[in-house]
């Protein structure tokens, strides 16, 4: 069979050694000329944290090949074929089958420096140290030991080692200055600094050393960049927190500040006028992040002044425009009779908008309207301590401390509050300090009388709302009965001391169990012993007195559990231990109730 002839085709190539037109190879040219000016060969133009954009620069040059004159064509050029290979180091670890090997361990020594400079918590460095050794060599030496150091201002050489290493004082978080008395058991400072240096210790006058100690410290102190937390407890130096203090000024990522100290309540009389004068023609210093201020003083007579004021407070407070938490506590010297500070000025002139927890303590007011304006300006304000003494007449606007949740103050001042109308109520779920005078008080004050019934009436108006009271102390039963009827939807309840001293465990029982059980939300209560002391928690081995008295704690735990329902939690027979007797419900329903056992475990303080 014959072949069949192929139909002829048309061809459009250009024949060889035709010359080509000059419009098209101009349109050729300008085609070229407009793909490579899309593409930038800089390498440094191109992030390495994006694939996306890498994949589709590489899809560009790619296609601009096919479209390139003559020899040029699928030919890459010198810093093309550089672009491409950096391109492909980007999208590789995001597409690659294999795992990819640019892990965070084979980065630079600094980038895993900087990594760990960003974790605060050494809970946090622990697991980062613990993922592998090269992560281990660098948390360990240069980060976990200096997140937290406690030491004393005499310790030269730690200052010395973080003047002289400024990349390791950056990395302090919270810094605790000991007390000279404090034993060296308390200390915590890195194992890389040397206990001491002689060279630097050795100084002949006594007044030359201190102002070494504070010359070094407040020299370290200067380089702790990152400082969150400063305490500062040194009461037996010459060196004051008010040498100190300019230098935190300076550190704005300072958020705690705890100072204990007698200098703090002394009065800065050194300031001349022109020193006075310059500081508030300068701009004022604001540390932002400072958050807590607690400012205390000790029982030590060292540092005691006769004339205690809050002078120095209120200036370092000028500082701190956004606190939150402030706390002011006097103690008064052993022995000493010097007149509390007074608070006037602080509630006249400071304002802190954010401020939503307040103490102060042992302090007093002279003028009768700064405490209201104080609390009634401040209506953030949901923990309140006040003790400005038992002579203070507080008298609140209507729907002032619309927050407030916890209240530690004596009678007539949570009189005051209770009875300062809101709308809506207060959300007030905890009483503490109040004491009454029950019962026992003399017949002749009948003032005294009225104003614990004026207490119990404001409280029977919040009764269902108050979870909490801790009493600083009772005197009679009665007193208790007329608590938990004007209070019955109370979940703790605390007495405090009877007298001022814990005495025996109560032989009433039942009786304390029948008041109780008016308290059907009640699961803890402290003040009154009802267990007997036992050797060994009631094991075995027992004396025939400790199973008599193991006897006697069954009963006694069988009578509170029957006439208490949800009653978990009461005192343990010794004082301060950090123990308390639980009862323990199992559920097995007998003829008297519940099956009940007691058991003896320990709490935080």
């Amino acid at each position: 069979m014959a072949a069949r002839p192929e139909s002829p085709r048309l061809s459009f190539t250009r024949p060889k050694g035709a010359p080509v037109k000059a419009s098209t190879l101009k349109t050729r040219q300008a085609h070229h000329a407009r793909t490579a000016q899309t593409v930038e060969t800089n390498l440094n133009s191109y992030d390495r944290t994006d694939p996306f954009m890498a994949f589709n620069v590489l899809l560009k040059i790619l296609g601009s090949l096919p479209s390139r004159i003559g020899g040029c064509q699928f030919r890459l050029t010198p810093d093309e074929h550089k672009l491409s290979l950096h391109l492909l180091n980007i999208v590789e670890p995001f597409v690659g089958l294999a795992p990819s090997r640019r892990t965070i361990t084979r980065q630079p020594t600094e980038i895993l420096d900087s990594i760990a400079f960003h974790v605060d918590s050494k809970r946090d460095l622990l697991a980062l140290a613990l993922s592998c050794q090269r992560m281990h060599d660098v948390v360990f030496p240069r980060h976990f030991q200096y997140r937290h150091i406690r030491c004393k201002v005499s310790s030269l050489s730690v200052w010395n080692h973080l003047m002289v290493h400024r990349s390791l004082a950056r990395n302090v978080r919270r810094l605790e200055i000991l007390d000279e008395r404090a034993a060296s058991t308390e200390l915590l400072v890195p194992t890389d600094i040397l206990a001491s240096d002689t060279d630097m210790d050795s100084t002949d006058d006594e007044l030359g050393m201190h102002q070494k100690q504070e010359r070094f410290l407040v020299g370290a102190l200067g380089k702790m960049t990152s400082l969150s937390t400063f305490t500062w407890a040194c009461n037996h130096s010459p060196i004051s927190i008010d040498n100190v203090w300019p230098t935190l000024l300076k550190c704005q990522s300072l958020q705690e500040v705890d100072i204990t100290d007698n200098l703090a309540f002394s009065n800065p009389g050194d300031t001349s006028d022109a020193e006075l004068s310059s500081s508030k023609s300068r701009r004022p210093i604001v540390l932002p992040d400072l958050r807590t201020v607690a400012v205390r003083s000790t029982k030590h007579a060292y540092g005691s002044t006769k004339h205690p004021v809050l002078t120095r407070i209120g200036g370092m407070l000028t500082h701190c425009p956004n606190l939150e938490a402030l706390d002011i506590s006097y103690a008064q010297a052993r022995n000493g009779t010097n007149p509390h500070p007074t608070a006037d000025e602080l509630l006249l002139y400071s304002r802190f908008p954010r401020l939503t927890s307040l103490a102060l303590t042992n302090l007093r007011c002279s003028i009768v309207d700064a405490p209201a304006t104080f609390l009634s300006t401040h209506t953030h304000l949901t923990h309140l301590r006040l003790d400005l003494g038992t002579s203070l007449r507080l008298v609140l606007p209507p729907n002032a401390l619309p927050h407030l949740r916890e209240l530690h103050c004596n009678r007539d001042v949570a009189t005051a509050v209770l009875a300062c109308p809101a709308d809506p109520p207060r959300p007030l779920e905890t009483l503490k300090g109040i004491r009454l005078a029950g019962s026992g008080a003399p017949a002749s004050d009948s003032r005294t009388a009225s104003a614990d019934q004026l207490f119990l009436t404001n409280l029977r108006r919040h009764g269902a709302d108050v979870r909490r009271i801790e009493l600083a102390g009772w005197s009679e039963m009665d007193e208790v009965r007329r608590v938990s009827e004007s209070a019955p939807g109370l979940v703790w309840l605390d007495l405090g001391k009877k007298g001022g001293a814990r005495g025996p465990p109560v032989s009433n029982a039942a009786e304390w169990a029948q008041l109780l059980a008016g308290l059907p939300e009640l699961a803890t209560f402290h003040g009154v012993r009802f267990f007997y002391e036992v050797s060994g928690g009631g094991g075995a081995n027992l004396t025939m007195a400790d199973r008599s008295r193991v006897r006697k704690n069954d009963e006694v735990a069988g009578v509170l559990a029957w006439k208490c329902g949800k009653l978990r939690r009461v005192d343990h027979w010794e004082e301060g231990g950090g123990k308390v007797v639980v009862l323990v419900r199992d559920g097995e329903r007998e003829r008297g109730g519940e099956k009940v056992r007691w058991e003896v475990r320990r709490v935080k303080a």
